[in-house]
């Protein structure tokens, strides 16, 4: 039996197959992944995702040690509620985990993988050594993720009138506190929405109150297939320890300047920049039909090769998509080996459906 959220009873009173997800019991669908999909890019869904790590960090030298830490850099978090997308990294500079760090009013929060949990509080404890700092895990939240066109404006409706005015008010990427609940227009699928973290013992009955509104409770399955259509990374697949982030289309999530500010893995990222040979993260579109799954082999003629790292059927484009890793001179087209059979696939940039709307 693995860890289990505030939720899962409810989870199984809404009839949920449960799967084990980086140690959790978590929900892979309600009935239809496939629908819950479809819901989420024309309407709205709530996802559990209580599983993911919510750290404080606070104390006198909280900016410094996070600039130290994250390979993007805090201090371009200027207002409070102003959020920031980073990995934290090694010092041979692979990807320890990817995050949000936001900005609040006593210090940050930041939220990590459920799955590395562990493993970057004791990081995040080793680098903290040198600083006046102190990590806080607040495993006394609960955190839902509200996702949809219509997300905002139907979970406005169902709280209070200061909440449903800061929901109206917040921009994209920034999380602000009200009262003892921190909610911040952020999410995983490509779409507008939020992600609200709230007391655990508050979790059954909002939940419900959502799922009470018409809003698809969805699962992992769904999450999967809508943050893959947007060209988002899941660690673990797309990246890890020993995978660069410029080998994983993250090179906008490092901060090269100020030059002098040294970060945990700089100095190796710098050597593989100057050195300018890494692969790169493409996407991937098979025009036939076939299913384009994680670690089978593509074939770039006259370049040389690479490995799908995830990938799946697009609901909303009705063909098969993937991230890749492939050659740095790989160009528009390349082919899959999908058993023993090479199939041709178009290679675009690894963002497929934006909004509802496809970008390929």
């Amino acid at each position: 039996m693995g860890q289990r959220t505030p939720l899962h009873e409810l989870h199984l009173a809404l009839g949920a197959k449960m799967v084990d997800f980086g140690g959790w019991d978590m929900p892979l669908h309600y009935g239809s992944q496939v629908e819950e999909h479809h819901q989420v890019r024309r309407e709205c869904g709530v996802f559990d995702v209580s599983h993911m790590a919510v750290i404080d960090v606070s104390g006198a030298e909280a900016k410094p040690y996070l600039r130290h830490l994250l390979a993007n850099d805090v201090e371009q978090l200027q207002t409070p509620g102003k959020a920031l997308y980073s990995a934290m990294l090694n010092e041979h500079g692979g990807v320890v985990d990817d995050l949000v760090v936001y900005l609040t009013a006593n210090g940050y929060r930041l939220v990590v993988n459920a799955a590395t949990r562990a493993k970057d509080l004791a990081w995040m404890h080793l680098q903290a050594q040198d600083f006046d700092v102190r990590l806080y895990g607040r495993s006394d939240l609960a955190l839902l993720a509200i996702q949809g066109p219509q997300a905002r404006a139907r979970t406005a409706d169902l709280v209070t009138a200061a909440r449903a005015s800061l929901i109206n008010e917040l921009k994209p990427f920034q999380g602000l506190a009200e009262g003892d609940w921190f909610i911040a227009r952020t999410g995983y699928t490509g779409e507008d929405g939020l992600e609200i973290m709230l007391p655990d013992y508050q979790a059954v009955s909002f939940f419900n109150d959502l799922v009470g509104a018409g809003i698809a409770p969805s699962g992992l399955g769904a999450r999967d297939t809508l943050r893959l259509e947007a060209g988002l990374n899941l660690y673990g697949q797309d990246m890890d320890e020993d995978v660069s982030p410029l080998a994983s289309n993250l090179g906008s999530t490092i901060a090269w300047e100020p030059a002098e500010r040294h970060f945990v893995g700089r100095q190796a990222l710098e050597a593989q920049r100057a050195a300018d040979d890494l692969p790169k993260l493409v996407g991937l579109v098979l025009e036939e039909r076939g299913v384009l799954r994680a670690h089978q082999v593509v074939r770039v003629d006259g370049v040389g090769e690479g490995e799908i790292t995830s990938g799946s059927f697009s609901p909303t484009l009705n063909k098969s998509i993937a991230l890749a890793r492939v050659p740095a001179a790989t160009g528009d087209r390349a082919e899959v080996e999908i058993r023993g059979k090479w199939y041709p696939v178009r290679v675009v940039r690894p963002s497929f459906v934006r909004h509802g709307k496809a970008v390929i």
